[in-house]
């Protein structure tokens, strides 16, 4: 398609998550980036104007720069669906499945793919039967809010219960997960069914192994490792376990998969996967993405050409 052809794009950045900040961001990138290739692009924060604006306002398709809920959980797609506007990323099922991290496992879990053991808890003193079984180190979080907010790293019994007041702070279903100690990597995905492909893996290396929102956003002292470095083989098997997480989920358009490598085993076992990741000057599938030749502004404008809606 030809950048006249996609019609008045509506770039939809800001929403009323708790990761607001980081998609105002990610969106004035994205505006940025498809105005300087002639797209007809104009910023909407649906925490500020009603969604059926966009109907009523011409827009022909949305390039969804939303993160977590409301934005990521298939409640705006869902929106778009009944408006008629394609738009990019997995459609309302595989957001709404993507985002509650619980559901997620058990997908994968069936299909037989590798993801820490966890326990779902509902209160502090669930949380302390969880560390008696999963152990330490033990990640406590929410089940649905992204960007590791409201996360803790228990090392401790004494911590289970601050742990899980700041997860369930963010929402109401909490849940502990085995700590994988190991490389920490995480892999895009570009495109749907047979033709989406893996892109390159980035490896994480963050200060004390603390890879936070602070340290995910807003400070360079992370690093970022593409090409990987992984021993022989490892990359492509990561990129094969991701491309089937994906599919499993039934992704398309674009999605990201985080991964913990077990440093004695070296196997890989799934964490999580992200429907509408970050777009800032931080984040990891443009830094993938230019690692494979694709500039950002090309990636911005790849991304928009598979906008489409679940039935179409």
């Amino acid at each position: 398609m030809t950048t006249m052809e996609f019609g008045k794009v509506a770039v939809l950045m800001g929403g009323r998550s708790a990761e607001r900040e980081v998609s105002l961001m990610s969106g004035t990138g994205v505006l940025k980036a498809l105005q300087s290739k002639g797209v007809d692009a104009h910023a909407f924060d649906p925490a500020e104007h009603e969604m059926g604006e966009l109907k009523r306002e011409g827009f022909a398709r949305c390039f969804i720069a939303l993160h977590g809920r409301f934005g990521e959980d298939g409640t705006v797609q869902g929106a778009l669906e009944l408006l008629g506007i394609p738009y990019t990323g997995p459609g309302v099922m595989a957001s709404a499945v993507a985002m509650d991290k619980l559901m997620t496992k058990r997908i994968w879990l069936a299909e037989g793919l590798a993801t820490p053991a966890w326990r779902q808890v509902r209160s502090a003193s669930d949380t302390r039967a969880a560390f008696e079984a999963l152990g330490s180190p033990m990640i406590v979080k929410p089940v649905r809010e992204g960007s590791t907010i409201g996360l803790t790293k228990v090392m401790s019994a004494d911590q289970c219960e601050a742990a899980y007041a700041l997860a369930a702070k963010q929402d109401p279903m909490v849940m502990c997960e085995q700590f994988i100690a190991g490389d920490e990597v995480t892999c895009p995905v570009l495109g749907t069914g047979e033709s989406a492909r893996a892109m390159p893996v980035i490896r994480i290396v963050a200060p004390e192994g603390n890879y936070d929102y602070q340290n995910k956003y807003f400070t360079d002292d992370t690093q970022y490792l593409v090409p990987c470095g992984l021993p022989e083989g490892e990359e492509a098997a990561i990129q094969a376990l991701v491309l089937k997480a994906f599919r499993t989920l039934d992704c398309r358009g674009w999605a990201r998969a985080d991964v913990m490598i077990d440093a004695a085993t070296r196997k890989p076992y799934l964490l999580e996967i992200n429907t509408s990741p970050g777009m800032t000057g931080h984040s990891l599938v443009p830094m993938s993405a230019r690692a494979a030749g694709i500039s950002y502004e090309d990636l911005c404008v790849q991304l928009l050409a598979t906008a489409s809606l679940d039935n179409a």
